[in-house]
C-alpha cells in the first residue's frame, strides 16, 4: 500500500513488541503496514524487552501524552552476582560477586520493600533521557564521562514471584519514567552484592494489557483496511480514565467555534479534564473545566475525522 493510496485510518495498536526490536522499530512497521506516515508510541520499551508498546496511527497520535502518562506494569528476571555496564543482558558485564551465601528470602523481601514508593533513582547510562539535548546512550557509546541525573519516580509495588538463587522474578508495577534495569541493578547493590535485568517483559501500560496484543506477524498476514476494527481500539481508548461528557447540539456549536460555555456538574476544588462526546456520540475531544463548571477546549476532534468507526 503506497503512502499516496493510504486510507485516512487513526486509532491505537496494542503490539506485542518481540525482543532485538526497538519501540522506533516497531513504529516503522506499522507505518509499512498501514501505509500512513504518522505514527507514534507511547512509550520506549528497551531492545531486549518484550511486551505491549501502545502504538497511535494517524490523528490518535495527538493523544499519546495521555497514555504515556499512566502506570506500567512489568514481569523482570532479575540476577544476582553481576553487573553490566547497560544494567541488562545486552551489556558488558563490568564486575562479579559472587557471595558464598546467597540472601535467603527475608532479606530480598526486605530490600525490595526499602523501593516502594516516590524515591530517588538514577537511571542507567545506557538510556534515552537526555542531557544537553543529547541522549545519555549516545554519549556513552562514544565513551565520554557520564553522569545520569537522579529523578524522583513511583514505584506502586514489587512482589517476589519466584527467588532461585541467583534468579529473582518480580512483577512490578510502575509511575512513567521508572527504569526496571536501576531496581535490578539497586537491589543488587542493596543485597550486598551486584544485579542486572537479565529478561523484562511489559505487560500492560494503563489500561491496555498483553492480552489485547497483536504479534508483528499477526498484524501483517491481515489487511489493515478490512481489519481496521479488529486491530485497531478507537482513539479515546487513550482517555478512557476521563469522565464522559455529552454536549448539547448548541453546546457543540460553541466548542467547534472555541467558545466556552457552561454544564450543569458537580463543583470540584480544581479543574477537571473530560472527555468530550456530540449529541451522536461522536468523540469531539478533551474539554477542561474550571470550579464554576466552564468548559474550555484542550483537544478538538471533528467529528468528520472519525467515520471510519462509526
Amino acid at each position: 500500500m503506497t503512502q499516496s493510496s493510504a486510507p485516512d485510518l487513526h486509532g491505537l495498536i496494542i503490539v506485542d513488541k518481540p525482543p532485538f526490536l526497538t519501540s522506533h522499530d516497531v513504529v516503522s512497521r506499522i507505518r509499512r503496514l498501514t501505509g500512513i506516515k504518522r505514527v507514534g508510541h507511547a512509550g520506549t520499551l528497551d531492545p531486549f524487552a518484550t511486551g505491549v508498546v501502545v502504538v497511535a496511527v494517524g490523528r490518535a497520535t495527538r493523544l499519546l501524552q495521555y497514555v504515556q502518562d499512566t502506570d506500567k506494569h512489568y514481569l523482570a528476571h532479575v540476577v544476582l552476582g553481576a553487573e553490566t555496564d547497560s544494567a541488562d543482558v545486552d551489556g558488558a558485564v563490568v564486575a562479579r560477586q559472587v557471595p558464598e551465601t546467597w540472601p535467603d528470602e527475608a532479606a530480598i523481601l526486605q530490600v525490595l520493600a526499602a523501593f516502594i514508593g516516590d524515591v530517588e533513582q538514577v537511571p542507567p547510562i545506557y538510556s534515552a533521557i537526555k542531557v544537553g539535548g543529547q541522549p545519555l546512550y549516545r554519549r556513552a557509546r562514544a565513551g565520554l564521562d557520564v553522569q545520569a541525573p537522579t529523578r524522583t519516580v513511583t514505584i506502586r509495588s514489587i512482589d517476589l514471584v519466584v527467588y532461585d538463587p541467583p534468579d529473582l522474578v518480580l512483577s512490578i508495577h510502575c509511575g512513567k519514567g521508572t527504569y526496571v534495569r536501576s531496581i535490578a541493578r539497586d537491589s543488587g547493590s542493596a543485597l550486598g552484592t551486584h544485579a542486572y535485568c537479565h529478561g523484562l517483559r511489559r505487560k500492560a501500560t494503563g489500561q491496555f494489557a498483553i492480552d489485547q496484543s497483536w504479534t508483528i506477524e499477526e498484524l501483517f498476514e491481515l489487511d489493515p483496511l478490512e481489519h481496521w476494527h479488529r486491530i485497531a481500539l478507537h482513539p479515546d481508548f487513550a482517555v478512557h480514565q476521563l469522565r464522559v461528557v455529552v454536549l448539547s447540539r448548541q453546546q457543540t456549536n460553541a466548542w467547534y467555534h472555541g467558545q466556552s460555555f457552561a454544564i450543569e456538574t458537580q463543583a470540584t476544588d480544581r479543574p477537571e479534564f473530560v472527555r468530550i462526546y456530540c449529541p451522536d456520540g461522536y468523540f469531539a475531544g478533551i474539554g477542561q473545566i474550571d470550579q464554576a463548571g466552564s468548559v474550555k477546549s484542550k483537544l478538538v476532534f471533528d467529528v468528520r475525522e472519525e467515520s471510519e468507526f462509526k
